[in-house]
């Protein structure tokens, strides 16, 4: 079944070459529209929000997996066909893909459940084309139904920040009503103080920005301060955000004995020296690493439940270099999201 197609050509945002935000290395491009294969759908896209990600992935901190590409990996649209073999949706549904756009399913880790490690994953925007376009093909079995108390806005900032903060806490070890650290606060952490103060946690936010701390003592922290500040009582639990070594090192050193650091990036400048005394007493450092469907779903239905909150700042399609220009200057508040259709 298909939606009647308006158009055979779709407009995309594409990388060729990786260059700082501020020389807006995305170029705007119309392309024949991508017919689904086995097992895929085609989708028109609404929203997409912009991700930390994305602009590492742009600027060449994360280097190329393949060059052109069109970013973006928090993709909300509705089906317009489906390829041969695919039962599970119909043209006409809304559906939200992600940063994991497909695993082997065959691998020990992936029959463990922890597809998030299998090595032969692919990831939306990295490996396939992403959702800086009118269109995007994705696997059937790795898009999501969207809950219906989302409008596409507000849902976008949820498919990666959300969701990969929701498997920080899970990572993090942290326990309802525990003191839970966060040291950076943008788009991932905003729905993360949600989620910790639904369970209980007292919450303890460091962040450089002095607007960012308004946000989250506005969203329940008990206590904010700067990177160089200790919170006032031990952490059981922190989540780093920042891509900085050195926070890595200020959350370990507020841990209470036995606490855990989970490192939410995918890319860190450095990997910090630090006094043995600071890990010491079974303290740890864990990296987060992409997540599970699991976890997708998991997280969708108790971000519709509390309902988790999202504050966005909406671009069109054709400005989505100007959106990552200011994510990387720090200038946007909450999350930059782009509107494709």
């Amino acid at each position: 079944m298909t939606l009647q197609p308006r158009v055979t050509r779709m407009r995309t945002m594409r990388l060729f070459t990786p260059g700082q935000a501020a020389t807006h290395p995305l170029v705007m491009m119309e392309l024949p529209k991508p017919t689904p294969g086995e097992g895929e759908i085609l989708l028109q896209i609404r929203t997409c929000a912009v991700c930390r990600t994305d602009l590492q992935i742009c600027e060449g901190d994360l280097p190329a997996r393949r060059l052109p590409i069109v970013p973006g990996h928090q993709i909300v649209g509705r089906v317009e066909s489906v390829g041969p073999g695919v039962i599970s949706w119909k043209a006409g549904d809304r559906a939200g893909v992600a940063w994991l756009a497909g695993t082997d399913g065959t691998c020990m880790k992936c029959e463990a459940g922890r597809e998030n490690l299998c090595e032969s994953a692919q990831f939306t925007g990295w490996d396939r084309d992403g959702g800086y376009a009118t269109h995007a093909i994705a696997r059937a079995d790795f898009a999501f139904p969207l809950p219906d108390r989302f409008a596409d806005i507000e849902v976008a900032p949820l498919l990666c920040g959300g969701v990969i903060g929701y498997r920080s806490l899970k990572v993090s070890g942290v326990s309802p009503g525990g003191r839970l650290g966060l040291y950076g606060f943008g788009a991932s952490a905003t729905a993360v103080i949600q989620v910790a103060r639904h369970w209980g946690c007292r919450v303890f936010v460091c962040t450089r920005s002095a607007a960012e701390r308004d946000r989250a003592t506005s969203l329940g922290a008990e206590w904010v301060g700067g990177y160089d500040e200790k919170p006032p009582v031990p952490l059981d639990a922190a989540i780093t955000f920042a891509p900085v070594g050195s926070v890595v090192a200020a959350a370990l050193g507020a841990l209470d004995r036995g606490g855990t650091v989970a490192i939410n990036a995918i890319h860190l400048d450095r990997v910090p020296e630090v006094p043995y005394s600071d890990l010491w007493w079974e303290r740890s450092l864990r990296s987060v690493a992409n997540f599970t469907r699991t976890d997708v779903r998991e997280f969708l239905e108790l971000a519709a439940k509390i309902p988790v909150q999202t504050n966005c700042e909406v671009y069109p399609l054709a400005e989505a270099n100007i959106a990552l220009e200011r994510l990387a200057a720090g200038q946007v508040r909450g999350a930059a999201v782009l509107e494709c259709a």
